[in-house]
């Protein structure tokens, strides 16, 4: 238990309000709560969220630590009080998550707490499989990106043993990756392999294609199989066998069918036409494909793992 003692500056606010600007960690959810089951108190008494405080009350707080340390970025998945995963698959060890369009897989400067890795944590935290305080190295990680309006699985390693290993697994290209998209036009030939060399402008956050090696430059290989057109508009299913930054968004736009929905390789007025604002892109199945040992991730080696609802496909194709 901890105290708080009302300063005159801070008289006359609300409970709730004064608790919230003191404590920044503690969800509104779980502060609202903590005042209706009497784990917070105003002087020795229960209080409602809305009294007014006065100069020299004495709050009791009933409350664990972590809620009194300062806000970084390393501990702000405390706030969120009911994490929002779709979880795929789940182990010891690891951990698929199905992330939603529009939601960043870390901080960045358009969001700092709602992010996937916050989620991760905080899920984690709330089941007591990890707290910060019990590691002085390891913090639950995510051993691949997607972009934020790109939707689909996700790895998170709940240990350091297993991130050491799906990352190698992901070099070594023992982890397959499956995607589907829509591009406008139907891709020449139908199915086939792009191979280029994407160059990344840190900068402006984008990449060029080149069919040649440039300095800088890496190289890209993407195999694509068209599964469906209508009109002007195609389903495509796509395997990386590298991954690179925007390779498939850059890729497709470089043959002449960006995908469906993206603003910045896609086509604008098309996109306007359909009224679509995110890239219509999802890493929609995973496959654990490992030639050599993968120790505590051994039981994995064989295993697909698939999201079946794909907003876009059903929108325009339909199941």
């Amino acid at each position: 238990m901890k105290e708080l003692t009302v300063g005159k500056n801070d008289a006359g606010q609300r409970l709730d309000r004064f608790v919230s600007k003191s404590l920044p960690l503690l969800p509104p959810a779980l502060l609202q709560k903590y005042i209706r089951i009497k784990r917070i108190k105003v002087n020795g008494q229960r209080a409602a969220r809305d009294q007014r405080l006065h100069t020299e009350d004495i709050l009791q707080l009933y409350i664990n630590d972590e809620f009194f340390e300062k806000p970084r970025e390393d501990n702000l998945f405390l706030t969120l009080f009911k994490p929002q995963l779709d979880i795929v698959y789940e182990d010891e060890n690891i951990l698929l998550v199905n992330k939603r369009p529009g939601m960043v897989v870390h901080a960045d400067e358009t969001e700092k707490v709602q992010t996937l890795i916050n989620h991760i944590q905080a899920y984690l935290y709330q089941k007591r499989e990890w707290n910060p305080k019990w590691e002085n190295a390891f913090t639950p990680a995510l051993c691949n990106r997607i972009d934020r309006n790109t939707g689909g699985i996700v790895i998170a390693a709940k240990n350091a043993e297993s991130l050491r290993i799906v990352n190698e697994k992901i070099r070594n290209r023992e982890i397959e990756k499956h995607y589907l998209c829509i591009t406008l036009g139907a891709p020449k030939p139908a199915a086939g392999k792009i191979e280029c060399f994407l160059l990344k402008d840190e900068q402006k956050k984008e990449v060029s294609v080149y069919h040649r090696p440039i300095p800088g430059g890496k190289t890209a290989l993407t195999l694509y199989k068209t599964l469906a057109s209508r009109g002007e508009l195609s389903l495509v299913e796509v395997e990386l066998l590298t991954g690179r930054t925007h390779q498939i968004r850059a890729s497709f736009a470089d043959m002449g069918h960006p995908l469906f929905g993206d603003g910045k390789y896609g086509n604008g007025v098309k996109n306007r036409q359909y009224g679509e604002t995110r890239q219509a892109l999802y890493s929609y199945r995973l496959t654990f494909a490992f030639m050599s040992d993968s120790g505590i991730l051994n039981e994995l080696n064989g295993k697909t793992f698939q999201v079946s609802h794909i907003p876009f496909r059903e929108k325009y194709f339909g199941k």
